[in-house]
C-alpha cells in the first residue's frame, strides 16, 4: 500500500490539531494555582456534561423532544445502582441489563 505525502501531511496536520488543545490546557494550567472557587467549577463539568449526553439520549429522538419508555425504565435501575454503589461497571451493566429485559418485554406485549 502506497501512502502519498498529502496524506501522510494530512494525518500529522489533525493529529496536531487534536493534541494541541488536549495538552496546552495541562502545561498553562499545571503552572498556575487555581483558587479554590475555581476547583469546585471545574468538578462540576463532568456531572453536567454527562448528565447533558443523558438526558439527549433519553428524551430526544430524531431532534425533537420524545421521551423513549424503555429507555426511560432502564434508567431507573441504573440510576440506582450508580447512587448506591458509585460502580461505574455496575452502573453499565445494570443498564444493559434493564434495556435488555425491557426490550424482551415490550417485544412480548407487542406479539400479544
Amino acid at each position: 500500500m502506497e501512502i502519498r505525502p498529502s496524506f501522510l501531511w494530512m494525518l500529522l496536520g489533525a493529529s496536531l490539531v487534536t493534541l494541541l488543545p488536549r495538552i496546552l490546557p495541562l502545561i498553562v494550567l499545571s503552572r498556575v494555582r487555581l483558587p479554590d472557587w475555581g476547583l469546585r467549577w471545574l468538578g462540576h463539568i463532568p456531572i453536567a456534561v454527562m448528565s447533558a449526553l443523558l438526558a439527549q439520549e433519553l428524551l430526544v429522538s430524531k431532534g425533537a423532544f420524545s421521551p423513549q419508555p424503555v429507555a426511560l425504565l432502564s434508567a431507573v435501575p441504573a440510576f440506582a445502582v450508580a447512587y448506591f454503589t458509585r460502580s461505574l461497571l455496575g452502573t453499565v451493566v445494570t443498564g444493559i441489563a434493564a434495556t435488555m429485559l425491557f426490550r424482551y418485554l415490550s417485544s412480548l406485549l407487542a406479539l400479544s
